[in-house]
Order: structure tokens, then sequence, then C-alpha cells
């Protein structure tokens, strides 16, 4: 299945399908915190990364996560900060993760919008 432009919704048995096809129990996803919108089913966070900018995304407002669909009832578990696009110097963040608290809520708020149960 191609990358998927999530800009309302999407189910947990979509993403439970994207997860089955790719990785088995995750899906790589990027978010864009300017404008809400996210896209589901990448191998690499970076192709997900590269159709956000071609449609207009700037870089800086891009955050790499992965989603975990059978731990959909607990955040913190559904949502995992990790992916080396995170990687930015520049704009102080120096890990794979999501290290500003503002962006991480952010990130996690754009997620309880877009995925839904069944």
């Amino acid at each position: 299945m191609p990358l998927q432009l999530v800009e309302t919704i999407i189910t947990l048995a979509e993403l439970s399908v994207l997860a089955n096809e790719r990785f088995g129990d995750l899906v790589k996803a990027v978010v864009n915190v300017k404008n809400g919108s996210m896209v589901v089913g990448c191998e690499l966070h970076v192709d997900a990364e590269q159709l956000l900018l071609q449609k207009g995304a700037r870089q800086q407002d891009l955050w790499g996560i992965n989603l975990y669909p059978d731990a959909f009832e607990d955040l913190e578990r559904f949502v995992e900060f990790d992916s080396m696009i995170n990687l930015r110097p520049g704009q102080g963040n120096r890990s794979r993760g999501v290290e500003d608290p503002n962006i991480r809520e952010k990130i996690l708020k754009i997620v309880r919008q877009k995925v839904v149960k069944n």
C-alpha cells in the first residue's frame, strides 16, 4: 500500500492493515504540527517527509513517529517518538526523539484527532 496522506481521519483498522503489510506491529508516520496533517505507511520516515515537503510543508514542522495499533488504548505505548528525521541540532533537538514537550503535545493532539477506533 502506498503512502497515505491523512488530512481528516484514519481508522485503527486501517492502521492495523498498514502495520501488517510493512513491519507487523508498527506504522511509521510523519506529522505536520503546523497544519495537522499526517502521512502514514512509509518504509522510511524520510519518504513521508518528502511527500509533505512537496506539498509545501516546512521541514521544521515535520516530526517522525511510530504508531503501534495494538496499543491504541495506552497513548504512551501507541505513539513512539523515534525517527532519524527528528535529529535537528539546529532546532535544539539532538536526539531521534522529540525533546520539546510542547511539540510532543501537538503531535499527540493531532494523532488523537486523526486516528479513530473502528
